[in-house]
């Protein structure tokens, strides 16, 4: 009877195994490692974390994306039906865009590294039928919804002035000392963490300065 005791606990974990590799994706929102923390007419924004070993359940993606690293990690994406692909590394303040809506894209996420996977994601609603031409600086990425702006400053560094005529979301990579300044000079100055993030819906023109000791990255994702 010894073996019976063995092969159950083994028949239970890999019949939970089969559930999961059978289960149907679900759309990105309803997937338990995404954590909402936005959302209105023009996007979502949600959190993913999966500490060292864990995998994501199968997900869909349907609209365009922008997802911004916040951690060191080592991660493969697994696509239905196919073997997992190798592990990619990334880094903090490294971006990826995707271009869907035609076709959506499901996948599964496992982290294989030994840190938090710890992604900023953003899910772009709207796309629009005639982009506006204005460039808020160098272009870091883009695709049909919106373009990304990303500023690496060192301890009092600063970008140039610049207007956001769209909306657009400002993510912090790092934390730091952000201070914000207006043409007229009225500047406010803001103690920031990574993964902080701020919606802003009307035009803007500002510069940005590290008013910290350490690096600051800043990623702005500003709807076309």
């Amino acid at each position: 009877m010894k073996p019976w005791l063995n092969v159950a606990p083994a028949f239970v974990i890999l019949t939970l195994f089969a559930a999961q590799e059978s289960s149907a994706p679900v759309p990105v929102e309803q997937e338990p490692h995404h954590h909402l923390l936005l959302k209105n007419d023009n996007l979502l924004v949600m959190r993913v974390t999966l500490q060292p070993g864990e995998r994501s359940l199968y997900h869909v993606h349907s609209v365009d994306d922008v997802a911004v690293w916040l951690g060191h990690s080592s991660a493969a994406q697994q696509l239905p039906n196919e073997p997992e692909g190798a592990p990619v590394e990334q880094k903090p303040g490294n971006i990826s865009l995707r271009t869907l809506r035609e076709t959506p894209f499901t996948h599964r996420v496992h982290n294989v590294g030994e840190g938090l996977f710890d992604v900023l994601d953003v899910e772009l609603l709207q796309r629009p039928e005639h982009p506006s031409a204005a460039v808020a600086g160098p272009v870091a990425g883009e695709n049909p919804s919106a373009r990304v702006y990303k500023w690496t400053l060192a301890p009092g560094g600063a970008t140039p002035m610049h207007t956001h005529e769209r909306p657009y979301l400002i993510v912090a990579v790092t934390g730091f000392n952000l201070k914000m300044t207006a043409p007229g000079g009225q500047s406010a100055t803001h103690e920031i963490k990574p993964g902080d993030f701020h919606w802003v819906t009307t035009k803007v023109t500002h510069t940005l300065a590290n008013a910290g000791t350490g690096e600051g990255q800043i990623v702005e994702i500003e709807l076309k």
